[in-house]
This record gives C-alpha cells, sequence and structure tokens, in this order.
C-alpha cells in the first residue's frame, strides 16, 4: 500500500488550505488517460468506486485502481514550492 510521508502529508494540507472542497476530500493519483506511464495528481471531494483510500494524520489519497499494484512499494513525498504548488515525487521503499 502507498504510504505518506510528514512532508507529504503537510503538502496535501497546503493544497487544500483555501479551497473550497468538502472536509473529506483528498488527493486522488490515477493513470494519465493519454501518456502511458505517466500519472496525474488531483484534488477530488470524494474517492471514485475501486480507489483506495490511504489516510495519514488528517489527509487522505485516493488511489485509482489501476494504480493501486504500481504505487504498492512506493511512498509519496513531497518538497515545499510556491505555496500550494508543492513538488511530489514517489519513492521506492527499502
Amino acid at each position: 500500500m502507498l504510504t505518506l510521508t510528514h512532508n507529504a502529508v503537510v503538502a496535501i494540507r497546503d493544497v487544500m488550505a483555501g479551497v473550497d472542497v468538502p472536509a473529506d476530500a483528498g488527493l486522488r493519483i490515477s493513470a494519465k488517460a493519454d501518456e502511458a506511464g505517466a500519472l496525474e495528481l488531483a484534488l477530488a471531494s470524494q474517492p471514485q468506486a475501486g480507489d483506495q483510500v490511504i489516510e495519514a494524520e488528517d489527509v487522505r489519497v485516493f488511489v485509482a485502481e489501476d494504480t493501486v499494484a504500481i504505487l504498492d512499494d512506493k511512498s509519496l513525498d513531497a518538497q515545499p514550492g510556491t505555496p500550494g504548488q508543492p513538488t511530489f515525487r514517489l519513492d521506492r521503499r527499502a
């Protein structure tokens, strides 16, 4: 299962701050439809059918069903950038 670093949790909070989304909204990771092997991240008000829901502290991440296996041994990390626009990256867990 995908794990989240503390930096990722903070970054997700930052991205969601000031955005008008429900309290149970989260960051959704899915395969990018027009680019093979690429993933996209977007805010979602709720998970879609089949999404794996990951909760860490007070944030939620929804992993699309077709990307669960790809992200199973990964950890989502983030580096601060422009406020509200952190850089996310996936690392293989040891």
